[in-house]
């Protein structure tokens, strides 16, 4: 099965950003409106949109939410939702505001919120496992968790979770190409489909990680390749499909 391709739309004080490895003072505005450039992805062919309101996800005060959901408005292909997400509530309005699937990060260190969130929203869900060096990163990646993504990643399989998106910080918006050591070791270590995130920069990246896909790879995340023109999105689309 060939993996999904999930254009990244980072969402700052209603702005399309990448952040250098998750530094919010390392931001780079793209577009200043989201919804635009998530209608021109979808007119390019993208199937799936993974969106992130990083200010939710650092607890910045400013807020996003109208903007995310002229996005969900406006276009038709399935999105996903993070950034911030830290309820019940929080997950339950995202569907219902027409979110494919919501990720959720910090908040899923809470075992007993964890239980209940997949219980309720079974395959709508995701969980995000945000690691540097081999470490969870919660917070918006800026506080250290003391776990490993090895205890995480096995102790949300255990849960129940349907599904794992794995961001390398050390690689996200490096475009030094993926973590593929990382991304192979939290494959090995759960059964459930991952999605991988961080450094995907070129068409043999993503062949690369596509080949992962039978160890039960579903997704690749892109974003600063594609908003820098390092590659363009129907050569990642057809690389997906290169094994």
């Amino acid at each position: 099965m060939t993996p999904d391709i999930l254009v990244a739309v980072d969402i700052v004080d209603g702005h399309v950003v990448r952040l250098f490895r998750g530094e919010m003072d390392q931001a780079t505005v793209y577009h200043h409106d989201p919804a635009e450039i998530a209608r021109d992805w979808e007119r390019q062919g993208a199937r799936w949109l993974h969106v992130v309101d990083l200010d939710a996800a650092t607890g910045s005060g400013r807020d996003n939410s109208a903007v995310i959901r002229r996005i969900l408005k406006n276009v038709k292909i399935p999105v996903e939702v993070g950034g911030g997400v830290r309820s019940i509530d929080a997950i339950r309005l995202w569907i219902e505001a027409g979110a494919a699937r919501v990720c959720i990060g910090t908040k899923s260190m809470d075992s007993e919120f964890l239980a209940e969130a997949v219980s309720q929203f079974g395959d709508k869900l995701v969980v995000s496992i945000d690691a540097r060096e081999g470490m969870v990163r919660v917070g918006g990646w800026t506080e250290a968790s003391g776990q490993s993504v090895a205890e995480v990643s096995t102790r949300v399989e255990q849960a129940g979770a349907k599904r794992i998106m794995f961001t390398d910080i050390g690689r996200d918006g490096t475009l030094e190409g993926p973590n593929l050591e990382a991304i192979n070791g939290v494959l090995d270590s759960v059964a459930v489909p991952v999605i991988a995130s961080g450094g995907v920069t070129s068409a043999q990246d993503v062949i690369a990680l596509s080949a992962l896909a039978g160890k039960g790879l579903e997704g690749i995340v892109i974003g600063r390749a594609l908003y820098s023109g390092a590659i363009k999105l129907d050569d990642a689309l057809a690389a997906g499909e290169t094994r």
